[in-house]
């Protein structure tokens, strides 16, 4: 019996990377910008920024990616109005045609699209050596202990997201055909999954319990945990605490407000309790996170 190979089609690819970033900014940053000849992507994980791409100027928020095409002008601003943001900025090489369709677009992703970047920032932490919030350092230096196939992995979860948003762009201009039962449940969980996020947003000034939620949100405990399981990949109340803590990272950011006030203001009983999340999620105390901050918007 003769097997018949059949050729996979290759619609997209990403073969070379360029620079990898995360970048938590303070107010009154400036890039005074730069143009190149490959791609960037540039996606708000907190806060909000001005991005200029050519003649245009935008003000992104949480959630939003913008894509710089080649050749494309572009910096970035903190103003005094913004509040201060975390970004991953991402440039790379791709020649395949379709990338057309990112030209000149800024999208709000959702919660599948968070969670592919999430896990494509994580293999570039496995993957490269620090440091990643440096803007004037690009070269790429492989970690001697990444994990196996982690750039191939990071290159996967790319490719897919530039898919999956290609994708949801066709189907927008599809309007007129009907989804699939499955792809109006999926969507619904994502709703949800958004709502309980919007809804653990509101209240970070709270030590918010697993009950609590499925009360206010009128879901059963089991339900709701599956579902956020499902869109984010971390159970509720982990999530809820990173919030806190991310937010905390702002917070110290601006300025404003001693550790005290910020532990008091994010629902912690003590600075004791506080210091301690901070540093099992940050590697270090806010104190020291405070100092490095400082010394970055004034380096």
């Amino acid at each position: 019996m003769e097997f018949i190979r059949h050729t996979l089609k290759e619609m997209l690819a990403v073969r070379k990377l360029i620079s990898f970033h995360y970048f938590e900014f303070a107010k009154g940053y400036v890039f005074e910008g730069e143009q190149h000849d490959f791609w960037e992507l540039l996606y708000v994980d907190k806060g909000t920024v001005e991005v200029r791409a050519d003649e245009q100027t935008h003000q992104l928020d949480q959630g939003m990616i913008i894509f710089h095409k080649p050749g494309e002008f572009h910096t970035v601003k903190v103003g005094s109005q913004h509040k201060p943001p975390n970004l991953f900025v991402l440039s790379f090489e791709c020649s395949s045609p379709c990338m057309e369709s990112f030209e000149n677009r800024i999208l709000q992703l959702g919660t599948k699209d968070r969670n592919l970047l999430s896990l494509l920032m994580q293999e570039g932490f496995y993957s490269f050596e620090p440091p990643y919030d440096k803007s004037d350092i690009h070269e790429l230096v492989t970690r001697e202990d990444a994990p196996f196939a982690s750039e191939q992995a990071m290159r996967n979860y790319l490719e897919t997201l530039l898919i999956q948003l290609i994708r949801q762009q066709e189907d927008a201009d599809r309007q007129s055909v009907r989804k699939p039962a499955s792809f109006q449940t999926e969507k619904a969980e994502q709703r949800t999954a958004d709502r309980i996020i919007s809804f653990m947003r509101g209240h970070l000034s709270e030590q918010l319990t697993l009950d609590r939620l499925c009360k206010e949100l009128h879901l059963g405990k089991s339900r709701l945990k599956e579902v956020f399981h499902a869109q984010a990949g971390i159970g509720p109340m982990d999530y809820f605490k990173q919030l806190k803590i991310e937010e905390a990272k702002t917070m110290i950011r601006e300025q404003q407000y001693n550790m005290t006030e910020i532990a008091a203001m994010l629902g912690y009983s003590s600075i004791h309790y506080f210091s301690r999340d901070f540093k099992k999620a940050t590697g270090m105390p806010p104190s020291d996170y405070a100092r490095t901050a400082k010394a970055r918007a004034q380096g």
